[in-house]
């Protein structure tokens, strides 16, 4: 398999005033080609406001997990969502958030805080327009649907006259991203709307906590239950400083798309032949794929190392290579010492270890 994995940062789209779009291309990332996915990130400045818009098939598994964004009692950001034949909802969206939104979602989002509001995208593309892009339609603005259809065929539709026509189709000259100026008041967000909606991760019980070794967040159909629409798993991993995470492949046939939120440390993926195809450092931004049953492992620097992954199938399974819960555990002795060649008091000392440590394990005292 001769495809770059090297980890890509995005790369910025569009601007305004009132925030930046950012995305990851194929050309430059060619898994995303290859996975059939797409990812981009959205940041808004103070009172930024992305425009109502949906996007093409592209976004049928979609995920959305808000990166940087203060809280405080009263909320900082907002997304509003429309599910098809249904009203909107408008909910309240801080740091940690993760959002799974099946196909046909009308959104928009608003920043009326001081801090970026910082929101990242990945989703499913087999269906999209090009593959490893999404393709986003606005509802408004100086590129909106409307803008296209001329002033009859408006007219009949929103039954209005001509100069009220003009005005709503013509007036808003932004494209994607605005700032909101004057007297306009945004909705309020309504707690019951989150329900169901949104999954905090950093407040989320953990499936994994290891002791200055990391822990783990999984998103699934039962703490998200829409991830069963949307057909895709997620987690969200943090790595203490120097810890390891195991090396380990997805058995189901499934990518892991990673990107990394905060930290920096080396990354290692061994693939067919046993041979290594990817070695490098990665930090903050970076975004990269794991083909299929390609084996991967990370090491965090003294900082630590952060990163939210989707994997393409809705629940995901993972075998490990190493720890207490590594399938070379479940082999039996006389196996292991055939497969490695080695004598028995090898053997029994290669099982002797990581008896204790499943997953991540702490850096060596």
């Amino acid at each position: 398999m001769e495809v770059d994995l090297s980890p890509q940062l995005a790369k910025k789209v569009y601007e305004s005033n009132g925030g930046s779009y950012y995305a990851w291309s194929p050309s430059e990332l060619p898994m995303l080609r290859e996975g059939n996915i797409a990812a981009a990130k959205l940041a808004l400045q103070k009172n930024g406001f992305a425009l109502p818009q949906y996007s093409d098939s592209s976004k049928y598994y979609d995920y959305w997990l808000i990166l940087n964004v203060n809280l405080w009692e009263t909320g900082s950001g907002v997304a509003g969502i429309v599910l098809p034949e249904s009203q909107e909802k408008v909910v309240a969206i801080k740091k940690g958030d993760a959002l799974a939104l099946p196909f046909g979602v009308v959104t928009w989002w608003y920043n009326k805080e001081d801090t970026e509001l910082l929101v990242l995208f990945l989703g499913e593309t087999s269906k999209a327009h090009k593959t490893g892009e999404f393709t986003d339609f606005f509802l408004t603005g100086a590129n909106g649907i409307f803008t296209g259809f001329s002033t009859e065929f408006v007219g009949r539709a929103w039954d209005l006259e001509e100069k009220d026509v003009k005005a709503i189709v013509g007036n808003q000259s932004g494209k994607g991203i605005v700032k909101v100026e004057g007297n306009i008041k945004l909705p309020e967000p309504q707690e019951e709307h989150r329900k169901g909606m949104a999954l905090n991760c950093e407040e989320a019980p953990l499936d994994v906590d290891i002791k200055n070794g990391g822990r783990v967040v999984v998103l699934n159909t039962k703490n998200l239950p829409l991830v069963g629409e949307v057909g895709l798993g997620a987690d969200l991993v943090r790595l203490d400083g120097n810890a390891m995470c195991s090396p380990g492949f997805s058995c189901d046939s499934a990518y892991q798309v990673t990107y990394i939120v905060r930290g920096s440390g080396r990354a290692q993926v061994v693939g067919v032949d046993g041979r290594r195809v990817l070695e490098t450092t990665v930090k903050a931004g970076n975004l990269f794929i794991v083909p299929r049953f390609f084996v991967v492992s990370k090491i965090a620097d003294s900082d630590g190392l952060e990163w939210f992954s989707i994997i393409t199938t809705p629940n995901p399974v993972f075998t490990h290579l190493a720890g207490s819960i590594g399938a070379w555990k479940a082999l039996s002795p006389s196996v292991l010492q055939a497969a490695f060649n080695v004598d028995e008091e090898l053997e029994k000392l290669f099982r002797s270890k990581r008896n204790a440590d499943a997953i991540f394990f702490p850096p060596p005292n």
